[in-house]
């Protein structure tokens, strides 16, 4: 069996071990002679796998009695629609902090619940960076003050944790969660998919402070009215078992590497490599690749870069497909190339693409 190196930006590559363990017990989960996709979610078995997930993810992000984890499902794109309704209460705007594509489909999603106020964007700079604190102009009666920690489509990532007073942050962490320790107290609310640190795609992991749980709109559906759901504990409705299953086996893989600080200083390896490569292209060799995302704002989890003429974009990709590089386009929104370097990410697929990018340039000056 050929294993790939995937940089997908998600769903994304899972730890092999994950896998493995998954496969060998497909069929019988630890000897109930049953599948995990086939226990009932309120059987002892589930339970069990339910609580330790559960358990080892509080661990994980040293998460305070003051915040409520749920297990929920919509997606990030579906909490753009449930964030508001839960935490609108009798406010009637929300501050945004617009940073990219998916900031802007927050904002456009929360616009049909409240009055939205873009509190600070870097638009005008081509979504190359994090607008510095200093600049954002907040409503102190805002609701919410909502940013994207880390925006997978163009590559750019908070540095740091904005204090924004007495006002709760609210956070969408989709691709940016157990990167890195987060302190959790200084957020309001952490919301994400699983599909890019965590797991498959079905499962929506949303921190709450648990003093934010009673502000729901009347409109709000019963089943993702977070006070509901943490009073049931994640199993109002039928929860995504199998998914949960598996992000509770990589929450355990990440224990097993050193927790948090371990990833971090992993993920801070492997992206120093490749853009050390980058940076290298354009000092030393007139740019071929070149990234436009600024210096301290670069992303950890997806490395974004163009190639200088971009006729050039399809046959690196074709060559790094033929070496087992895949999934290395770049967004249709903003096209070029993409890698993606979640925790499942090895070093030796950095070290296989930065090997690739230097024989390209060397074909092609070879070719000019």
């Amino acid at each position: 069996m050929t294993r790939v190196h995937n940089f997908s930006a998600g769903p994304a590559a899972l730890p092999e071990p994950v896998l493995r363990q998954a496969a060998e017990e497909m069929l019988d989960w630890q000897g109930s002679g049953m599948s995990v996709m086939e226990m009932s979610h309120r059987g002892p078995q589930f339970m069990a796998i339910m609580a330790d997930a559960q358990a080892r993810l509080r661990r994980l992000m040293n998460m305070p009695d003051t915040h409520e984890l749920l297990f929920m499902q919509g997606g990030a794109l579906g909490e753009n629609a449930i964030v508001p309704m839960n935490l609108l209460g009798r406010h009637r705007s929300i501050d945004f902090i617009d940073t990219g594509e998916w900031s802007k489909k927050s904002i456009q999603e929360a616009a049909r619940y409240a009055q939205v106020h873009v509190a600070a964007s870097s638009a005008d700079s081509g979504y190359t960076r994090v607008p510095p604190r200093e600049t954002w102009q907040l409503d102190p009666g805002a609701a919410y003050v909502h940013i994207c920690s880390n925006e997978t489509i163009g590559g750019v990532e908070y540095g740091f944790t904005p204090d924004v007073g007495a006002v709760p942050l609210v956070a969408d962490m989709s691709s940016s969660i157990l990167s890195q320790p987060v302190d959790v107290s200084k957020y309001g609310l952490i919301y994400g998919g699983a599909q890019k640190n965590i797991g498959p795609a079905g499962l929506t992991l949303v921190i709450v402070r648990r003093d934010l749980l009673d502000r729901a709109l009347p409109c709000t559906p019963t089943a993702f009215n977070y006070r509901v759901v943490a009073d049931n504990g994640s199993m109002y409705n039928t929860p995504p078992t199998y998914a949960i299953y598996i992000a509770g086996l990589v929450f355990k893989w990440i224990e097993d590497q050193g927790g948090l600080a371990a990833m971090a200083a992993r993920n801070a390896e492997k992206a120093a490599l490749l853009y050390d490569a980058l940076d290298r292209s354009v000092l030393e060799r007139g740019g071929l690749f070149v990234t436009r995302v600024a210096r301290d704002c670069r992303s950890r989890m997806n490395v974004t870069f163009h190639l200088r003429d971009e006729a050039l974009t399809a046959p690196f990709l074709a060559g790094a497909e033929a070496r087992g590089l895949v999934q290395l386009k770049g967004h249709r929104v903003v096209g070029g190339v993409r890698a993606s370097l979640y925790n499942a990410m090895p070093l030796a697929g950095v070290q296989a693409l930065v090997a690739w990018m230097a024989e390209f340039e060397a074909q092609c000056q070879a070719g000019s």
